[in-house]
């Protein structure tokens, strides 16, 4: 047997946490000392501190605790409910990750009011590009809902480029169309195709993007970044009496796999003058 310290030590817990467990019912000693009082404790006991303090770090009141190891439940069942508990808590830290990175991307908008230059703005003719495409619909055009769909599009769309024999001749390009509820996305590349073709359910389409014009600003850095860019291309468009006409399309001049050196073209077309 074991003494207290011992066995705090064995399971790497306070002596303190033992006392609270022995008071509360949820381990008890295997032995106490009517005369010293000291509490002794078998390595068997091991077995059921470890899944006390595997439940309790996943959430478990020690209520539910109690409830859970008094049910005496086998190895495989307990396995089985911390393997679910585990998912729900890294869905919780996944979730708390991206609101994160929303307020972090938020408050880089709001830093940058006032520090970005509408001379960064030029108005250029976008001439007409065929394109070979894939879409999807993203449930809004919120950074969070976008991110998901466009990412898994590129990756979809550069092998199915291989597949089909498509040469790429230009940077990858986004472009977005509003509808009753949620955006349309585009994940699409310029290519040296014959002929446009009309995308089945599933299929990769080849479609003629219009030229346009367009007030136009390079961003440097992250696409969590974007909103700032887009914000001022917004300011630029109100000081010039100008009208935009939809989304902006983005183009991807430099990909890599730090999307902090990515190089990103913003192209928000404007309504023709006159």
């Amino acid at each position: 047997m074991f003494t207290i310290g011992d066995f705090a030590r064995l399971g790497r817990v306070s002596v303190r946490m033992l006392r609270h467990y022995d008071a509360i019912g949820l381990l008890r000693p295997a032995r106490v000392d009517e005369w010293s009082g000291y509490r002794y404790y078998d390595a068997a006991q091991l077995a059921r501190l470890n899944r006390l303090i595997a439940l309790k770090d996943l959430g478990f009141t020690l209520a539910q605790v109690a409830a859970i190891l008094d049910e005496k439940i086998d190895v495989t069942e307990l396995q089985g409910m911390l393997r679910l508990r585990r998912a729900e808590l890294a869905a919780a830290v996944a979730a708390d990750r991206a609101r994160l990175a929303r307020v972090e991307a938020r408050l880089f908008v709001i830093e940058k009011e006032g520090l970005m230059s509408v001379d960064e703005v030029l108005v250029k003719h976008v001439p007409a590009v065929r394109v070979a495409e894939l879409s999807a619909v993203a449930e809004s055009y919120a950074a969070q809902d976008i991110g998901p769909v466009i990412a898994p599009m590129f990756d979809e769309l550069h092998r199915r480029l291989v597949e089909e024999g498509l040469h790429p001749i230009g940077p990858g390009i986004a472009y977005y169309e509003p509808l009753g509820e949620g955006v349309r996305v585009h994940a699409t590349c310029p290519v040296a195709a014959a002929e446009p073709r009309p995308a089945a359910p599933g299929a990769l389409a080849v479609v003629d993007l219009p030229a346009v014009e367009a007030a136009t600003i390079v961003h440097r850095g992250s696409m969590t970044e974007a909103d700032a860019v887009v914000q001022e291309i917004a300011r630029w468009i109100e000081a010039s009496g100008r009208v935009g006409t939809g989304y902006a399309r983005e183009v991807y001049l430099e990909t890599s796999a730090d999307e902090s050196a990515w190089v990103t073209e913003f192209q928000e077309p404007l309504l023709a003058e006159g």
